[in-house]
């Protein structure tokens, strides 16, 4: 199932997603209950709406945990000309960063003006786990949908941690909808891409992952409890803007879209302050 939060007559709904219309469902309890209940089955529909009249929101809005990691992808390592680590690498977005579907991605260009793209396959997490095995490590997972890492290059590596770069507000788009962990088989063998302004940046598959979904979620579990609507960015592949030659940043204006198989196109739109 493909569910959705969006922002419908002046209250947050939830909807599911069927061909070219969203299905209002009538549930007023939070994702989290959803999560619990683990019955998707049982929800009732009312009307319908077109999609593209939708005010997306993004469809986790309250994680306690953004957890990222940096360089899962055999050829994003490539491309860094960095050796494969040796366990996952992981660092934290805020909560505050998460943006949704045909939101803007904004930023000061007075406090940055290097801002990349970063396609990511997002997890989300569906019950509480902690020190968890590799055999049960799906169980944890509640579905999946598009992300974009935004990073500004300048703060991330003139920092020399990474907090800053990656949390600006607005910096973690999600969308445009989750999907059920039922109906995506293999979350190992999806084409990714990323688009700017139509060309083709980022064209991987999921294969590429260095560490599993569930190598992730059993290393995480291990150091810290996992909670439902925490979210794990699993990594970009390659063909990010800061590595490329000559740098592709974006700019004001520019339309940035995550597709990922089977799941659906997640776009953003830059707007830039010269403030």
């Amino acid at each position: 199932m493909k569910l959705a939060q969006i922002y419908y007559q002046e209250k947050v709904r939830l909807v599911k997603v069927r061909d070219d219309a969203l299905i209002l469902l009538d549930y007023n309890g939070s994702i989290v209950d959803l999560m619990k209940k683990n019955n998707l089955t049982g929800l009732m529909e009312q009307n319908s709406i077109p999609i593209e009249s939708a005010f997306f929101l993004p469809p986790i809005m309250h994680a306690s945990k953004v957890i990222a990691i940096g360089l899962n992808y055999m050829d994003h390592a490539d491309e860094c000309n960095m050796a494969l680590p040796k366990e996952p690498l992981i660092f934290t977005k805020f909560s505050s960063s998460l943006n949704g579907h045909n939101h803007p991605i904004f930023w000061k260009e007075s406090i940055t003006q290097q801002v990349d793209f970063e396609a990511e396959l997002a997890v989300i997490i569906g019950k509480t786990v902690y020190q968890c095995s590799k055999d049960q490590a799906y169980d944890a997972v509640f579905g999946y949908t598009c992300a974009n890492d935004v990073s500004a290059r300048d703060l991330q590596f003139g920092d020399g941690q990474w907090v800053r770069g990656k949390s600006l507000d607005t910096f973690c788009p999600l969308g445009p909808w989750m999907v059920s962990r039922d109906e995506i088989d293999n979350p190992h063998s999806l084409d990714i891409q990323c688009r700017v302004n139509g060309q083709i940046m980022q064209k991987s598959n999921t294969d590429q992952m260095i560490f599993s979904i569930p190598d992730l979620i059993v290393f995480l579990s291990n150091h810290f409890t996992l909670y439902p609507c925490d979210i794990i960015l699993t990594g970009t592949p390659a063909g990010v803007g800061v590595f490329r030659k000559p740098q592709v940043f974006l700019k004001a204006g520019d339309t940035v879209e995550v597709e990922i198989e089977n799941i659906g196109i997640l776009s953003n739109k830059a707007v830039v302050s010269n403030q």
